[in-house]
């Protein structure tokens, strides 16, 4: 029953961002891998090292260091690489540029793995809030076990 729980809340967690989007307009893509050997896995949260690189619509890119994990949640999975990309979507006007996305965003987040796996979250903060993250596709990964929970990615521009 506890599973049953656990599932069903992060699904309402991944939803929420998905029904906020439906009148966004996409302004470009982020996409995110992991350091390797920045991954530390505590079961209930995890955390790695990110380097990220946004291109929006015009295909002027910017990069982003930070990290991303699982705030609340289960995470059984030993992971070597991972890479993730999300569409970045916008309620507000405003114009993406000078690291615009840099900041906090949280949102549901599931992995699985066995060898190669998958994993997809939806993620919503930056700056003032006014940007969504959905995934473009689903995360590749390599590793072993499966993750659910309350995912995080902190943001920064990269030096």
């Amino acid at each position: 029953m506890k599973t049953k729980t656990l599932l069903a809340a992060v699904l309402l967690v991944v939803a929420v961002p998905f029904s906020a989007a439906a009148d966004s307009l996409k302004v470009g893509v982020l996409t995110c891998k992991t350091v390797p050997g920045s991954r530390v896995n505590l079961l209930i949260r995890s955390t790695a090292d990110v380097n990220c690189v946004f291109e929006d619509s015009q295909g002027k890119k910017e990069s982003y260091n930070g990290e991303s994990g699982i705030a609340l949640g289960l995470d059984l999975s030993f992971k070597s690489a991972e890479t993730f990309a999300f569409a970045v979507v916008s309620t507000s006007e405003r114009k993406t540029g000078a690291h615009s996305l840099a900041g906090k965003y949280i949102g549901g987040q599931a992995t699985a793995s066995l060898g190669v796996g998958l994993g997809a979250a939806a993620l919503v903060g930056g700056n003032n809030d006014q940007f969504g993250l959905n995934p473009l596709a689903l995360g590749a990964n390599q590793g072993v076990g499966a993750s659910a929970g309350i995912g995080f990615l902190y943001i920064e521009a990269a030096k």
